[in-house]
């Protein structure tokens, strides 16, 4: 690639008569046309197929020999270049030679401390050109003094100035800054920056997520990324006073191999980071969802049966930022151990045998001699369980010789009876049970021991409901467990952390959660494949049959609790029993509800919520209750109804006629009276009370505790009411949760809904609600269409929301699991507006809802609706219901 900048400003050079302000604009001009020629040549290699170096130091290449030139010939006349009293020095990234399409260029003007005024004035006339190209430059004008006196300060400072190089200028002047630099600052406190640098990683972690398999990584400064390197290469650097790291392979430090890793690491990293740029035609480190999608095809990922391009390419992605930092943290770990010989003598003599030829020393398992393991393989596992027993770290040796030894984990190793102990002691230690197990998929044992694990090794689901990767999910998943067992949330979950304690297998309980989506690496319902691939597990664990099989059911039924609570009618008393006599025994709906809670909780920091809690709890209670008595049939609902409408009578007679309490409690559904106790329904019965005063009634309850308000409205039955309702709720910026509809046979309406705010708040401004109330009933006096609300509420916004994965809007239809009820459901993206959509086109479909569970994964609803028509009749015409299916399709992706 042609890098002869003087054939662009050979022009602009002409007429050295010319004063610097008439020469400026010509070679503005010429700069211009340069820096947009090589753009485009380097964009063309680069989608050519150039790797990540050789683009990164072609644009470093071009980029010295642009500023040097512009330098040169912008302060000629000021003759800083030829006194011996100016350097240009490059640091930071592009002292490194690392430079990406668009990326910030950090100048260092050097000087002696002389004529100040002239080298701010050479300074400038760089600077102002530089901006004047759109280049991002930052700079510091400073003497070698100053330098010294902030990198001591500042490890940023220190750091930058570790990567210095001379673009043009004093030789010296660079010479002495470098001297100055290793005798002054880095010799005297190496230590301390490497410390500074570790802590500096920590809180880089902290602010850009402490996990490799984020959602949407940050190419520079995401775990197992750019910064990992730089940091790993610094602290290297400083440790064993080097400048290239080809002098760590001179030195012993690193292999040829490791050496051809990072540089390939590199260059990988900076390819992505190069279509980055590219895609945004300015700088960008973020690997959004669309950004990620791009580059799949870009590196040439196609779709393969139901595993999309974008997920191999994520997959592939994490591997290779597992390498990177675990390339990363081995160089670190060499870099921070303290290896004076009188250690290493009392260490010698200090150390504490554990069993099994291992020691602890320094606070690490040690194995002093590494034969051991070759002679009996099965110490591989004993290792990770004498560490988690004895608290310690695994030596970097330690981890090294296991790295090396897991060839020996064949299929003998993984039928023995004391490995497979060892794995079961593992799991039942209350100590550290998640790290433990971390520790052996970081170094790659756990996908040995358990080759099934593999299917969903870095296996990446491309939406923003699965943070994590599979693999890193179902290890948190454990620790939501351990949590529960540590007490943790003892006072904000009693109910689950009672159960965690009851359990008499636990070891039975972290193997379901360990392989609850073991099926995902692969096509078809991934709980059934998984349950088949536990029974070969299991047998090869030597598990005993009533274990083997809960572990299948657990595995094989991990979504049923969360389905049922979420999506269907937990006051159907026949779907309860239904469901209680899947679990067989309470044991299975105990272990269940805790795999459950863990499975949730896992996946991220938004998708557990009190709401979700609440219908699991009830869930499992009323199955729990069916359990225990034993008896798996329908309670005589007229005798339950009697006692209800009695014991209500009672609660009222003091306040009304005792006439109108037993018209109004006859009015009510059984449904209604069966769903609620006594005491609720007395007071849903006072509400319906004040009906022939009022059109309309609006009770609230904050329940801020929970994270919703429990909004009570009554009136009277009209055609589509439920759909103003939801229509007006979305027109005000309200969320719901969950809606209780019930219809009297008088034609009043009482219908309770969960409602908070669509960042998950509760609404307590009395304005709102006195808002939302003034709408209603003007929607209900015909004064104002809902839809034109609605509309208004949903104009599009000046701001774009940024791109999210979707996945194609689904609406099934079941007229098998509620026996009065045709139940729809109906998954799509979620947007203002929607429920409003789905209820409105019910009705002009002319169903009636009779129960509506609203779900919302982040971004993805799945609502549910049970309906019958005009008939009070569920819907069994195929035509109907594919003409339902069609509308309800249309309504959501429009």
């Amino acid at each position: 690639m042609r890098l002869n900048i003087n054939a662009y400003l050979s022009e602009a050079m002409k007429g050295d008569g010319k004063s610097f302000e008439e020469k400026r604009g010509a070679y503005l001009a010429a700069a211009r046309e340069f820096l947009e020629h090589f753009r485009e040549e380097s964009k063309r290699s680069h989608r050519e197929g150039e790797d990540g170096i050789s683009v990164v130091q072609s644009i470093t290449a071009m980029t010295d020999a642009l500023v040097t030139r512009l330098f040169t010939a912008l302060s000629d006349d000021l003759q800083m270049h030829k006194t011996g009293q100016l350097a240009l020095i490059a640091v930071g990234g592009y002292g490194r030679r690392e430079l990406n399409p668009y990326s910030d260029l950090d100048l260092l003007f050097l000087y002696s401390g002389k004529d100040s005024k002239v080298v701010e004035e050479a300074a400038n006339r760089l600077l102002y050109f530089l901006w004047d190209l759109r280049l991002d430059v930052g700079y510091s004008v400073r003497t070698i003094a100053d330098c010294l006196d902030m990198a001591g300060n500042d490890v940023t400072v220190k750091t930058a100035l570790l990567d210095a190089r001379l673009l043009t200028g004093s030789d010296h002047l660079f010479g002495e800054l470098k001297k100055m630099m290793v005798t002054q600052v880095l010799a005297k406190r190496s230590d301390s920056f490497i410390n500074e640098k570790l802590e500096e990683l920590r809180k880089r972690r902290e602010k850009y997520g402490s996990s490799v398999y984020i959602l949407e990584p940050n190419i520079k400064e995401g775990e197992g990324c750019l910064r990992d390197l730089h940091t790993a290469m610094w602290v290297a650097k400083i440790k064993y006073k080097v400048d290239e790291p080809r002098e760590l392979v001179m030195k012993g430090v690193l292999s040829e191999e490791e050496l051809g890793m990072y540089y390939s690491s590199l260059s990988y990293l900076w390819r992505i980071r190069n279509e980055l740029h590219y895609l945004a035609g300015r700088k960008n480190d973020q690997l959004t969802f669309e950004a990620q999608t791009s580059i799949a095809r870009f590196f040439g990922y196609e779709d393969k049966g139901k595993t999309l391009a974008v997920e191999q390419f994520m997959q592939d992605f994490y591997l290779h930022a597992n390498r990177v930092e675990h390339f990363s943290s081995l160089l670190i770990t060499k870099c921070s151990q303290r290896e004076d010989s009188t250690r290493k003598i009392l260490g010698y003599f200090t150390r504490r045998p554990v069993g099994d030829g291992f020691y602890v020393m320094k606070g690490e398992l040690v194995v002093p001699d590494e034969s051991v393991i070759a002679k009996d393989p099965v110490r591989l596992i004993k290792i990770f369980e004498h560490a988690q027993k004895q608290g310690v770290a695994l030596s970097l040796a330690t981890k090294t010789l296991i790295r090396n030894s897991l060839d020996l984990v064949n299929d003998k190793f993984r039928r023995s009876k004391e490995a497979n102990a060892s794995f079961i002691n593992i799991l039942q230690s209350e100590k550290k049970v998640y790290d433990t197990l971390q520790q052996m998929h970081h170094l790659g044992f756990l996908i040995r021991f358990i080759p099934e694990f593999e299917r969903i090794y870095c296996k990446v689901q491309h939406d923003v409901y699965h943070i994590y990767t599979v693999d890193t999910h179902t290890l948190f998943a454990v620790e939501e467990i351990a949590k529960l067992w540590r007490g943790e949330h003892k006072d904000t979950l009693p109910l689950l952390t009672q159960l965690a304690m009851e359990i008499d297998k636990r070891w039975l309980l972290l193997l379901a959660v360990l392989f609850h989506d073991i099926g995902k690496g692969g096509g078809g319902g991934h709980a059934e494949v998984g349950a088949e691939l536990t029974k070969t597990i299991a047998r090869r664990m030597g598990l005993i049959k009533e274990d083997s099989e809960r572990l299948q059911f657990l595995v094989r039924q991990h979504l049923l609790l969360a389905h049922i609570a979420q999506r269907r009618d937990l006051h159907d008393e026949r779907m309860i029993i239904q469901f209680a006599r899947q679990m067989e025994k309470s044991e299975n709906l105990k272990m269940l509800y805790l795999l459950t809670y863990a499975d949730i909780k896992a996946v991220g920091p938004e998708v557990w919520t009190e709401w979700k809690a609440l219908l699991l709890q009830e869930l499992y209670e009323k199955a729990f209750t069916v359990l225990e008595r034993g008896d798996f049939k329908l309670e005589a609902s007229g005798d339950r109804v009697r006692r209800v409408k009695r014991t209500v009578f009672d609660l009222l007679a003091d306040d009304y006629p005792g006439q109108l309490i037993k018209d109004e409690l006859q009015a009510l559904t059984t449904r209604h009276l069966l769903s609620y106790t006594p005491e609720v329904l007395s007071g849903h019965v006072r509400t319906l009370l004040e009906m022939p005063k009022k059109l309309l009634v609006l009770q609230l309850s904050h329940e801020v505790d929970r994270g919703y308000t429990n909004c009570t409205i009554c009136t009277y039955d009209i055609p589509g009411l439920f759909s103003m309702i939801t229509g007006v709720m979305a027109a005000n910026g309200m969320n719901i949760l969950g809606a209780q509809i019930h219809t009297n046979t008088n034609e009043k309406v009482l219908d309770i809904l969960q409602v908070n705010s669509p960042q998950g708040f509760v609404i307590t401004e009395e304005s709102r609600w006195t808002r939302f109330e003034t709408d209603l009933r003007q929607v209900l006096e015909g004064k104002v269409r809902v839809g034109q609300l609605v509309a208004k509420r949903n104009r599009p916004s000046i701001l774009t929301e940024k791109a999210k994965p979707t996945v194609p809007a689904r609406v099934e239809i079941d007229n098998e699991v509620s026996s009065d009820y045709t139940v729809i459901d109906i998954y799509a993206h979620d947007k203002v507006g929607l429920l409003y959509s789905i209820t409105s086109t019910l009705t002009r479909l002319g169903l009636y809802i009779g129960v509506s569970k609203i779900s919302t994964k982040v971004d993805q609803v799945a609502d549910v609706f049970y309906v019958k028509n005009i008939f009070g009749q569920k819907i069994s015409e195929p035509g109907k219901l594919e003409e339902i299916r069609t509308e309800l399709l249309a309504a959501v992706d429009g």
